[in-house]
């Protein structure tokens, strides 16, 4: 599958979003998570075990236990967190999708842009 660049809408690069992944397993969850807060891609990365995933693939509907990464890093990051994660992630096509955040206290998003 080709992969898409995140488009930046306006001059704002530097947005704050929150990118979206799942993994197949805790183990595999915390090796993306500790990736890409170590190389300052997300400053921080929450690890939701436990979810079950209903989705259709070649054709067939499939079920899944998974693991749901929140990563909260900025626009400008995006491309290169995304080609980190797929480097090292087990499924042929990860999910891997950014969000906006609209809204956010000011210090709390003045720190994620420290940490990166």
């Amino acid at each position: 599958m080709k992969s898409v660049s995140l488009a930046v809408v306006g001059n704002d690069s530097s947005a704050a979003i929150v990118v979206i992944m799942t993994a197949a397993s805790d183990e595999e969850a915390n090796r993306i998570a500790e990736l890409l807060v170590n190389t300052r891609l997300a400053a921080c990365v929450q690890i939701l075990p436990g979810i079950q995933s209903v989705y259709r693939w070649q054709g067939n509907i499939e079920r899944s236990a998974e693991v749901l990464l929140l990563a909260k890093t900025t626009a400008t990051k995006f491309n290169e967190l995304e080609r980190e994660v797929r480097a090292i992630h087990s499924y042929e096509t990860p999910e891997i999708v950014a969000l906006p955040i609209t809204a956010s206290s000011e210090a709390y998003l003045q720190w994620v842009i420290s940490e990166l």
